[in-house]
């Protein structure tokens, strides 16, 4: 009898040891699926080969995964449904396209440039988007004024004092060669014109076709080199012909490609985004340059406020420097905070486990200022969490390239939500449109601050009632094919086209038609 035990005994460890090992071989392929991609990534220009510090050890997998899990289990794809007001497939679905497709062929009276009347040098101004709108709208007046366009130079005194140059962000041959059919652009002004006479001058803002034909055109009877001092706005967003506005769409989204190296990178944050899942890209613009230059001090400390005031009053191109905060926010025109952001995703239906990219430089304050949306949100990564130091080194002192890093990742999100319509926010629309308007939630800041106040004075609690009121409000704010706005009713001169919506936010109808359908066979 006590033999028969041992057997029965020894039988029943056997067992168990069978169970602990398949439950222990589930568990680790379980920790390993989800680095697989979710998505296809489009394939980027020219493929580049990142220099990488992995050893011949790690797997492929570790090159898609963020390195800081490398050694963690990543989060479950699937989004707890429990916690939103919407289906999941709702949060994440796109706008109907509506059969809308990019349509930027010249049309068939388009010649190639003919011999140029002289050069055309651009100063740009601004941040990466601002340069690159300028740029774009560069293009299309050097075809105006029949001129040759020599590489523009990107700003270097700006408050972000990048010393990049046009070849360290775009690919500049390509960029030559994709308009060659449009523009002559060269890289460099010849010599014997380098140290000649160039009129230099301020392009007006917002101007249409007879200005350049007409004022600046007519420069080329005194002068061979035209220098413009500033590119930003320069141009109209409407009343162009439609071959030039079709040029502008051809130079931004398909000329105008970012330096190799950054494409690269890009797709490689990309890829890490999407091992974890669907991902929202938020363009978080807390961040200490907006804050001083629009005066909003929103959940900041007396101290934070009053150093912002001081950069403010200290950089001179700034005109406004006696703001109101507490009117700028109720009129919409403060970004939201990493508080009252959290607050929005929460109320929109997306879940705890939602993947979120944080397109910013460095926000205000830091961690300080970040604790409640990363309570509410703790998946929430940025180029320094996805890659290592290494991978970012040569990009890190370089503003320009950091942003193009992050345009990148936010055109290719599953959903885009700015939190300031800047020209981050309106370039990543606008270009997000043109590849089939893609999900891109714009926050009504208006409206929003008024409820996230009234929650703030206890009259209001966070629940459906809440949920309901932000989803109605944001209806239709989410990328939906509509025609460019035109200018606001009463408004007049410098105004009237201020109030237009901006040519790259939405590029319909000039670069954007309907699809045609394949004729009906008939008997």
């Amino acid at each position: 009898m006590q033999k028969k035990k041992l057997i029965a005994l020894a039988a029943l460890r056997k067992l168990l040891t069978c169970a602990i090992c398949v439950i222990a071989l589930v568990a680790l392929f379980s920790v390993h699926v989800p680095i697989f991609p979710s998505s296809k990534v489009p394939n980027f220009s020219d493929p580049f080969k990142l220099p990488t510090k992995l050893t011949t050890e790690q797997s492929w997998t570790q090159e898609l995964a963020p390195p800081q899990l490398w050694k963690a289990p990543l989060p479950s794809r699937k989004l707890d449904r429990s916690t939103g007001t919407l289906e999941s497939d709702k949060l994440w679905r796109p706008p109907p396209n509506r059969d809308f497709v990019p349509c930027v062929e010249p049309s068939t009276n388009y010649t190639s440039p003919t011999e140029s009347r002289g050069y055309l040098l651009v100063h740009t101004n601004g941040g990466l988007n601002q340069m690159r709108a300028g740029i774009c709208d560069m293009v299309a007046v050097a075809r105006i004024i029949n001129a040759t366009l020599v590489i523009p130079e990107l700003d270097k005194r700006s408050f972000w004092k990048d010393s990049s140059n046009f070849s360290d962000v775009f690919d500049e041959d390509y960029f030559i060669n994709a308009l060659s059919n449009d523009v002559k652009i060269i890289k460099k002004l010849p010599k014997e014109l380098a140290t000649g006479t160039k009129a230099v001058k301020h392009f007006r803002s917002w101007s249409g076709m007879d200005y350049y034909l007409d004022e600046i055109a007519s420069m080329w009877e005194e002068y061979e080199v035209i220098r413009a001092a500033k590119s930003d706005s320069r141009l109209a967003n409407n009343n162009l012909p439609l071959d030039i506005q079709k040029l502008r769409c051809r130079a931004c989204y398909e000329a105008l490609r970012f330096a190799p190296h950054i494409e690269a990178m890009g797709k490689l944050l990309v890829d890490r985004m999407r091992s974890l899942g669907p991902y929202i890209a938020l363009h978080l613009r807390f961040e200490e340059d907006m804050l001083a230059f629009s005066g909003c001090t929103q959940d900041l400390s007396p101290a934070e406020a009053d150093e912002l005031r001081i950069i403010r009053e200290n950089t001179p191109y700034w005109k406004e420097k006696e703001i109101n905060p507490v009117e700028q926010r109720s009129k919409g025109y403060c970004p939201l905070t990493p508080k009252e952001v959290g607050i929005f995703l929460t109320a929109l239906g997306y879940p705890s486990s939602t993947p979120i990219y944080l397109a910013a430089g460095k926000i205000y304050g830091g961690d300080s200022h970040m604790a409640d949306l990363r309570s509410r949100f703790p998946i929430l990564m940025s180029k320094e969490t996805l890659a290592s130091v290494e991978e970012l080194e040569s990009f890190s002192d370089h503003a320009s390239q950091m942003a193009a890093l992050d345009y990148i990742v936010s055109v290719e999100s599953d959903v885009f939500i700015p939190s300031y319509s800047g020209n981050m926010a309106r370039a990543v629309e606008g270009h997000r449109r043109f590849l089939g308007h893609r999900k891109t939630i714009s926050p009504d800041r208006k409206a929003l601050v008024r409820l996230i106040d009234k929650l703030e004075q206890g009259t209001l609690k966070e629940g459906k009632n809440l949920s309901n009121r932000v989803i109605e409000l944001h209806r239709r704010r989410q990328g939906n094919p509509r025609k460019r706005k035109g200018p606001i009713s009463g408004t007049r001169g410098t105004e009237r086209f201020r109030s237009e919506e901006p040519f790259y936010v939405n590029p319909l109808p000039d670069c954007l038609c309907k699809k045609e359908l394949p004729m009906q066979a008939t008997e």
